[in-house]
């Protein structure tokens, strides 16, 4: 991680109970002396806070915050892009998997936030929808990743719907299958156009006129049809198309294949497979941010990113870049299915527990 320099300025209180947290204007700190750790940066500059008497330092604004390992950030958003299982990454550096893990689900969390703060609020472009097909915990529990992708490329959002297993089996597999909904229940029938209405009612605001193309999935007309308070122009296009540059589904197309391409938990045959959905959607989460803001449209003309070409940011942002701060979920309010990712709520059918994100620091 790049050093801070010696004239960082705390900007703002990082306790969400004081005022000064939303009230720049009421902003008034002054320097404590310093603390030293074992890894960089090692000397560290505290402060406190002269409105709520809170103890901070340089460190609270840093994504590395809380780590042992922090050098470890910025390499590990590469190699979860890079095709790399969490053990083989964990080899590589000499850790832990579950500090891979670990750091691996907070880079999904920064980047959500990061997106989050980054997208348009209201698109001026087509927009194209699908669901990115993959499974969690086994292929008896696959789900759709649905993504909003702009003709630019650009993509303005995920989210999941947790399917039920479907196509050709063999009677064992049926068998297996039952067995498996008798104990765990069967996914939610509806699940798909909930989502897709969600996802739909976060990118497009209330008032809005977009255009929406996709395939012929029965569910996206019924979803479009409960938001009433948008005006979508829904062009549909059949799913056996030939995949080229040509076919209006191309950039979502196009996201799958590079998504597929990068991540080896979304391999077909593979034994890197998400154990949790909620893994799966961070490490999403991270590709999403590094197609927008760092990966190029098209990779042998070398091109702006998607963010660059609709204006958002002026230039391509390196993984440094993307890292040098860290976002606080609750200065910009999160709901509904962003909370729950965020928070790692999203549950996996077959595994009871939910491993919630409640760390009171870490955040």
């Amino acid at each position: 991680m790049p050093r801070r320099r010696q004239t960082f300025s705390p900007p703002f209180c990082p306790n969400p109970s004081c005022p000064s947290h939303e009230e720049p204007d009421t902003w008034r700190f002054k320097k404590k002396g310093f603390y030293t750790r074992l890894r960089g940066p090692r000397r560290v500059q505290r402060y406190v806070c002269q409105r709520c008497h809170r103890n901070f330092g340089t460190q609270t604004f840093s994504p590395t915050y809380w780590l042992r390992r922090g050098d470890l950030l910025a390499p590990l958003f590469h190699r979860l892009l890079s095709c790399s299982a969490l053990r083989q990454i964990a080899r590589e550096f000499g850790v832990a998997p579950s500090t891979v893990q670990h750091q691996a689900e907070r880079l999904g969390r920064h980047a959500l936030l990061f997106h989050e703060e980054r997208r348009p609020k209201k698109p001026r472009e087509p927009l194209v929808l699908d669901g990115f097909r993959s499974f969690e915990r086994g292929q008896y529990w696959p789900f759709d990743l649905n993504l909003l992708v702009g003709a630019s490329h650009y993509v303005y959002g995920i989210n999941d719907a947790e399917l039920r297993r479907s196509g050709t089996m063999k009677p064992a597999q049926k068998r297996q299958r039952r067995r498996l909904e008798g104990l765990y229940g069967r996914p939610h029938p509806q699940a798909t156009r909930e989502a897709v209405a969600e996802l739909v009612a976060r990118v497009v605001p209330a008032g809005s006129e977009v255009e929406i193309a996709s395939d012929e999935h029965q569910a996206y007309p019924r979803a479009f049809r409960r938001l009433k308070d948008r005006a979508i122009r829904h062009v549909t296009t059949s799913s056996k198309e030939p995949r080229t540059a040509h076919n209006p589904l191309f950039p979502v197309n196009l996201a799958d294949l590079l998504l597929r391409h990068s991540s080896a938990n979304h391999k077909r045959e593979t034994i890197a497979f998400s154990k949790r959905r909620q893994g799966a959607l961070y490490r999403a989460a991270i590709w999403v941010v590094w197609r927008n803001y760092v990966k190029s449209r098209s990779e042998r003309k070398r091109d702006d990113p998607p963010a660059v070409a609709i204006g958002v940011e002026s230039r391509r942002l390196t993984v440094r870049e993307i890292l040098v701060a860290r976002r606080f979920p609750w200065r910009r309010p999160l709901r509904g299915w962003l909370e729950r990712c965020y928070f790692a709520r999203i549950p996996t059918r077959a595994i009871g527990r939910v491993r919630e994100h409640r760390a009171v620091y870490a955040v």
